[in-house]
């Protein structure tokens, strides 16, 4: 018989215990999606427990029998064995995020997010300078290696400095600790000096692709050189060089930040924006600025996921956080309207549509994509339309948000092992009852961040039991198998099964994907959602504006845009003194009229 399986192999079960044989060592599992497993235990079986970046090994092997109850959510490693026509499954290692059922480390421990935040800042601050004494932007390299070493000569990608620079502002807002700023600080001022340009004739900002550095001098990199997207500027580009500045405008209020802001936002109102059909243009052509130009072949008149929705969690959201501009309102609610009209294509596949041509009619042939889902970029959309009916209330937010979420465990979501699959055909060929995978069954790390954040809020905000479900679900494989123990900060990609995966630039700690930003992001917002919205304990953020650089010195401290009322300011200090002149509900504080930099802890508590 053809592609029968009588042959062992190892995999990955995550799911509930139905029940445990201590005579027999056999017990049940259940898998999120109800089917369930018989596991046996062996002589050789151990057990590891939740373990947090920069903690020891926590050996569970003396309890781990104890602990097999009835709905304990664990994953188990093991060897199938075809033995007389059945499969026995021999657990080698059981992996648990907690200890009891509902119980995940990661949630009962208020400062778990908080710890992985400054643990992955502090990795790329060593990998990239050396020490916090020696923060020099000039030794940055885009390409770390899996333990964080350098090569020596180097390009300079603007958004990998970009998301680096948010991660350490991120973690400074979580730790308020000092090192953290300085690295953001002189990030955002790297950028402002190599990378960014100023066009005098048309008034706009906008960014280079990078710079190469070699034997000490600088060569600056205009247009793209990305296979994709070469000799264009893409939009997605120009957006990702906000993040980092713009998160750190949050915490010091610098004019020259917001200035560099609002010129790169007039460059993609003049040039990339639609004003007929709607939208914004994927690419534009770097001499005539002009999205139709001929020059642009498969990228002229087109428009795509990233030029339309990832301005919202890129910049715009922590944007209108900071200033609560209605400016900055209206453009999150034009990016979500398009989404709602346009992404949509249910009749045709359970994914939704990336990429469009400029009539919206959609683009099937484009590069890598052709007719595929990114099963991150499904989640993305129903995490940011939640934050953005926040503000916003709309029901075909909603809508579309619960039918992402619904949909997408079926169709995304690795329902034996857990966690959350990359690149996917959207539609079934004749014969085929699985979504195939474009490439690779493997996960990546900026995935899992999107899947846990989606159903963080969707809880959150709608209080749905099986939200919760998929949000711990996604968590604890995330913090079961991404975190590097040995080396530091997270892998890029694992296997199927959870082992790390490390070949080609999937070995990489920095690379033109990663740097210390969906990382960091999906720490900062966890402990936002966990603590404030979960299980309702109190977040402390911290701040240090610049002397009269927030105007009218009004501090907005919205640790993200959450539903009105949920939370408000309990407590401030300034400089570690008691300060009282703030508004609770609103969130903001009067600062103090000072000639330096004062450092301004926060407090936010959950409205019971």
């Amino acid at each position: 018989m053809k592609n029968e399986i009588k042959f062992e192999f190892s995999d990955t079960i995550g799911g509930y215990v139905t029940g445990f044989n201590k005579e027999k060592r056999i017990f049940g599992i259940r898998t999120t999606d109800g089917r369930e497993f018989e596991v046996k235990l062996t002589s050789n079986t151990y057990a590891r427990g939740p373990r947090n970046l920069g903690e020891a090994y926590v050996d569970y092997t003396s309890k781990m029998e104890e602990l097999l109850v009835k709905g304990q959510y664990l994953f188990t490693i093991g060897i199938y064995y075809h033995d007389h026509g059945r499969y026995t499954f021999e657990a080698k290692v059981l992996i648990f995020p907690g200890e009891g059922i509902g119980r995940y480390r990661f949630e009962e421990d208020a400062h778990w997010w908080i710890r992985q935040a400054k643990s992955i800042a502090d990795f790329f601050i060593k990998a990239q300078f050396g020490s916090p004494e020696k923060i020099d932007y000039r030794n940055y390299r885009t390409f770390l290696s899996l333990t964080g070493e350098r090569k020596g000569d180097f390009r300079q990608e603007t958004d990998t400095i970009s998301r680096l620079v948010y991660g350490f502002a991120s973690a400074f807002m979580l730790t308020g600790e000092d090192r953290f700023l300085e690295a953001a600080e002189k990030g955002v001022e790297y950028l402002r000096e190599h990378m960014r340009f100023y066009d005098v004739d048309e008034n706009v900002v906008y960014w280079y692709h990078g710079i190469d550095v070699r034997g000490g001098k600088e060569h600056k990199i205009f247009a793209s050189e990305f296979g994709d997207d070469y000799d264009a500027i893409p939009m997605y580009e120009q957006i990702y060089a906000l993040a980092g500045p713009t998160q750190v405008y949050r915490l010091n209020g610098d004019p020259a930040i917001m200035k560099d802001i609002k010129m790169t936002i007039d460059l993609f109102d003049r040039f990339f924006l639609d004003k007929e059909k709607e939208g914004y243009f994927s690419h534009i052509d770097p001499v005539t600025l002009d999205p139709r130009s001929e020059s642009l072949g498969g990228n002229r008149a087109r428009k795509n996921w990233n030029s339309v929705g990832d301005h919202a969690p890129a910049y715009l959201i922590n944007l209108w956080l900071a200033t609560e501009d209605s400016k900055y309102r209206d453009f999150l609610a034009y990016t979500a309207d398009c989404i709602t009209k346009y992404f949509p294509d249910y009749e045709h596949s359970p994914f939704v549509q990336e990429r469009f041509f400029e009539d919206w009619s959609h683009d099937k042939t484009w590069g890598w994509q052709q007719n595929r889902a990114v099963v991150g970029h499904n989640l993305k959309i129903a995490w940011n339309l939640m934050r953005i009916n926040n503000l916003i209330a709309k029901k075909e937010y909603v809508d579309l948000a619960k039918k992402i979420a619904e949909i997408m465990p079926k169709v995304g979501m690795d329902r034996q092992r857990g966690g959350w699959y990359d690149v996917m055909e959207r539609e079934l060929k004749e014969g085929e009852e699985f979504y195939r995978f474009a490439w690779h069954d493997r996960k990546a790390w900026w995935q899992q961040e999107q899947g846990i954040l989606a159903y963080q809020i969707l809880y959150g905000v709608l209080k749905d039991k099986e939200y919760l479900r998929y949000a711990r679900e996604s968590a604890a494989f995330y913090n079961s198998f991404f975190l590097d123990y040995e080396d530091g900060a997270v892998y890029f990609n694992v296997l199927n099964n959870g082992l790390p995966f490390l070949l080609g630039t999937e070995r990489l700690k920095g690379s033109h994907s990663m740097s210390g930003y969906h990382s960091i992001e999906l720490a900062y917002l966890s402990a936002v959602y966990t603590n404030l919205l979960n299980t309702k304990q109190p977040l402390d953020l911290y701040f240090k504006p610049l002397p009269g650089g927030f105007p009218e010195g009004i501090l907005r401290v919205q640790p993200d845009i959450l539903p009105k009322g949920v939370v408000k300011v309990s407590e401030v200090w300034v400089d570690g003194k008691p300060w009282k002149n703030f508004d609770a509900e609103k969130m903001t504080v009067e600062l103090p009229n000072l000639n330096y930099r004062a450092k301004i802890k926060v407090r936010l508590v959950p409205v019971k």
